[in-house]
């Protein structure tokens, strides 16, 4: 965020008047900083190309009532962009709402593209387990409660949207200690499948704000772009589209078609002549 100050400069309203040419310029200055600085920020955040993640649980079934267990934060490390912290659902979820193959989203959120590491899944100390209706603390190891890390080491292509499933093994996860006492130690499976693909490609001449849409006839996805011509449709469910570019008078609209679009994959297009 840039914060513009206005320049005053010492001149009278005689001086003013007798150069009006002076004023207009004394004038227009702060907004043509403001036009660059605005532009300059346009094209920097346009520059990070970010996939989305969803983080989902499911569950493979155990032999007890319940297994309740307190997730309060999901954080991914990317060789990019770091660790994030991620939008979450926090809450005790019961594993055993999770079987059959059912799911449910605990988190969300944006990363740059390019390698996923690992994800580290933050439970709280509110994890039970429930025995011939009788509830029973999940004792849980203080390394768990920092986070429990889960290897992934998967590629993210900008633009795509990916789900990674965490399946909470809670059966495994379970240890009866036999003394009346239960403790978790989480087995978890992670799968990771893309749910989506991308088109990218360029316009020339280069011109910002062109309406780029990519439809099947049923479905439309759509972006604009950027200030070198360049754009990007994110999120395309996996199928052959037409491309429609609709540029403004005079350059002429045109469409591509049999564009195919692969999950987990960018369609590049190449240059859009116009």
């Amino acid at each position: 965020m840039f914060f513009i100050h206005q320049i005053f400069y010492p001149m009278s309203n005689n001086n003013l008047a007798k150069n009006p040419s002076q004023s207009f310029l004394l004038n227009l200055t702060p907004l043509l900083i403001a036009l660059t600085m605005l532009t300059a920020c346009v094209k920097e955040s346009t520059s990070e190309e970010k996939a989305r993640l969803q983080i989902r649980l499911t569950d493979a079934p155990g032999n007890y009532d319940e297994v309740n267990v307190d997730i309060v934060g999901v954080e991914v490390t990317g060789a990019e962009s770091g660790n994030i912290s991620l939008n979450v659902a926090s809450g005790i979820y019961n594993l055993l709402d999770l079987t059959g193959g059912a799911d449910t989203l605990i988190a969300t959120g944006d990363m740059l593209a390019g390698k996923l590491q690992q994800i580290r899944l933050i439970l709280g100390p509110n994890n039970t387990v429930v025995v011939g209706g009788i509830s029973y603390p999940l004792s849980t190891p203080s390394a768990m409660q920092s986070g429990l890390k889960l290897q992934v080491h998967k590629d993210l292509v900008s633009g795509v949207d990916y789900s990674i499933l965490l399946d909470f093994d809670a059966g495994q996860s379970v240890v009866d200690q036999g003394n009346g006492e239960y403790s978790l130690k989480p087995v978890i499976r992670v799968i990771d499948r893309a749910i989506s693909g991308s088109i990218s490609g360029s316009v020339s001449p280069s011109t910002a704000l062109v309406p780029v849409v990519a439809t099947d006839g049923v479905n439309s996805f759509s972006s604009y772009t950027d200030s070198s011509g360049v754009f990007l449709i994110s999120g395309v469910t996996e199928g052959n589209y037409s491309l429609i570019v609709s540029p403004l008078a005079p350059l002429l609209p045109d469409t591509l078609f049999n564009v195919t679009v692969v999950n987990g994959q960018n369609t590049f297009v190449g240059v859009i002549n116009l």
